[in-house]
């Protein structure tokens, strides 16, 4: 292979005027048409082109960065926005068939190379209660020192809601699950069912800040053993109950509220009628549903996770547009009260998320392995970049079962 072809390989992927300079292990350089170039990106070693080779597109650069044999110096959000604007349908098929040929060599060569072990690929029906505790214990059950380190004292991976553009990610936090009590106008007394609960912090918030009796569920063995400990710690263990298993195997009714935050996503097109309904009917009349979820601006946006994030992060995810959502919602029973769009919110919450990771990179490649880390350092600039160009967004939708006589129990204009 002539001397600049390896960096020239890489630039049909990332886009001929993507300010980011190529740099190969065999010497070559290739610099963006309009000369400035804002990162680079580091190929070390023909393995990752091997991997480019398997998959031209995310999911090959993914597995070659994750893997170690490519890299970016220079920070990821800007490099993945100035690369944000090109897909590898923006290929042209002639690109990819000459790519295909100059790069079958490499691939013969290394036909037997595996993807990082950080890789997951399910198994059995989509979303059959086996297949998502799978696909939840393949993200979650990691390390709870690794996700202390990431996401702070709040632990919480849900989207934050910053009341202030200088808040700090706690603050944010505890304004969002503030901001969920509101919405849900919890009381004492009251009891709330929690699902996919986490780490436990709004049912913990519930007890602590409004007197409610909580029950979180989350299909996650490690979130489970954390939130019990960290519930008997503050002393709330007479108001909260954090259970490990599926939210569909929850026989209790009646409740006052119910908290779905961050859970719809992994639920699924095909399930959502089942979904609302069964939410639906955990609820006494007058109770109310907060459904915290991402989702895709419309229907012209993908509804399946990109490759690498269903591979690495999140497998199985699916995202919908906010008029499905509430249509099913609505369909179920609900009446809907409210619906906001947090989408700028999430994208400062990873960045926080990034910044903490980055302040404790050491231990946190020490606690869960260099590949992990390299994961998460890549898909949590890559999720920023999504919601800052409104190609994924973070939507709470409110909804209440009415009475017989279909009183909502609602104020004429709620303070939120």
């Amino acid at each position: 292979m002539s001397a600049p072809a390896v960096a020239d390989l890489f630039r049909p992927v990332l886009g001929a005027d993507a300010p980011i300079t190529v740099r190969a292990y065999d010497g070559s350089v290739s610099r963006p048409a309009g000369g400035d170039s804002v990162a680079d990106v580091d190929v070390r070693s023909e393995t990752a082109l091997a991997y480019l080779a398997g998959s031209p597109n995310t999911l090959g650069l993914a597995r070659a960065f994750v893997s170690g044999h490519l890299d970016v110096d220079g920070d990821l959000y800007t490099a993945l926005t100035a690369m944000s604007e090109l897909t590898i349908s923006d290929v042209s098929p002639r690109t990819l068939a000459e790519m295909a040929l100059r790069l079958a060599p490499i691939r013969l060569r290394h036909r037997n190379l595996a993807p990082p072990p950080q890789e997951h690929r399910q198994h059995g029906w989509m979303h059959s209660k086996s297949r998502d505790a799978e696909a939840i214990a393949h993200h979650y059950d990691v390390s709870n020192r690794f996700y202390e380190m990431v996401l702070g004292p709040s632990m919480a991976y849900t989207c934050a809601a910053y009341p202030s553009e200088t808040a700090t990610l706690e603050e944010a936090q505890f304004a969002k699950h503030a901001l969920v009590a509101d919405k849900l106008a919890l009381e004492p007394g009251m009891r709330m069912l929690d699902v996919g609960c986490g780490w436990g912090q709004m049912s913990m918030h519930a007890a602590e800040h409004h007197g409610v009796r909580a029950t979180g569920v989350t299909l996650s063995r490690d979130q489970a053993l954390w939130a019990q400990k960290e519930v008997a710690r503050r002393g709330l263990s007479d108001l909260v109950e954090i259970r490990h298993g599926d939210y569909r195997d929850v026989p209790e009714t009646g409740f006052d509220a119910v908290s779905s935050i961050g859970l719809t996503e992994h639920i699924g097109r095909a399930q959502l009628k089942q979904y609302f309904a069964f939410l639906y009917s955990k609820l006494r009349p007058g109770g109310r549903l907060l459904n915290h979820c991402i989702t895709r601006p419309d229907a012209a946006h993908r509804a399946h996770a990109d490759p690498f994030i269903d591979r690495y992060v999140f497998p199985d995810g699916e995202l919908l547009p906010i008029g499905y959502l509430v249509s099913r919602m609505n369909g179920a029973g609900f009446e809907i009260r409210h619906e906001e769009n947090l989408r700028e919110h999430y994208s400062k919450t990873l960045k926080a998320w990034t910044a903490n990771l980055e302040a404790n990179w050491d231990e946190c490649v020490a606690e869960a392995g260099e590949g992990s880390a390299r994961v998460w350092k890549l898909y949590m600039p890559a999720c920023a970049v999504g919601f800052d160009l409104n190609n994924i967004q973070l939507h709470q939708v409110l909804g209440v079962k009415l009475d017989d006589q279909g009183r909502s129990g609602f104020p004429l204009r709620p303070a939120y």
